[in-house]
């Protein structure tokens, strides 16, 4: 079993910069991908980055540019460094995994299965 923790969210005005964590622990290793989640109210979760067991990143074309995903696969840990925030990535954001087999497979975002309960990140204009 997997379990996800994710730390880091809060409020920043419009063009401000966040870095969340994600702690993994469980039965986890380095033939899981992780990825980043969000929701949004009324809206529906969506993807907007992951990192493949080689560090390939995929991003959503929202946070090109801005967002930037990494991995420390000795202490476990996914990050996600937001800068040029804007109010539409006002969301609560989900800690992903899904399970890899291949190191050079990236998974889609509708493959992930393992989720964290998610920090709220809230960007004021």
């Amino acid at each position: 079993q997997v379990q996800l923790v994710e730390s880091g969210g809060g409020s920043v005005q419009a063009g401000g910069s966040l870095r969340l964590s994600c702690a993994a622990s469980g039965y986890i290793n380095g033939r899981f991908c992780m990825g980043w989640f969000r929701q949004a109210p009324g809206k529906e979760r969506g993807g907007v980055a992951g990192i493949g067991r080689d560090g390939t990143p995929r991003y959503a074309d929202s946070v090109k540019g801005r967002f930037t995903i990494s991995k420390d696969n000795a202490k476990l840990t996914l990050l996600l460094q937001m800068n040029g925030l804007k109010p539409e990535d006002t969301a609560m954001y989900y800690c992903a995994a899904v399970l890899c087999l291949s190191s050079s497979y990236n998974p889609r975002f509708d493959e992930y299965n393992v989720w964290g309960q998610g920090t709220q990140v809230t960007v004021s204009s």
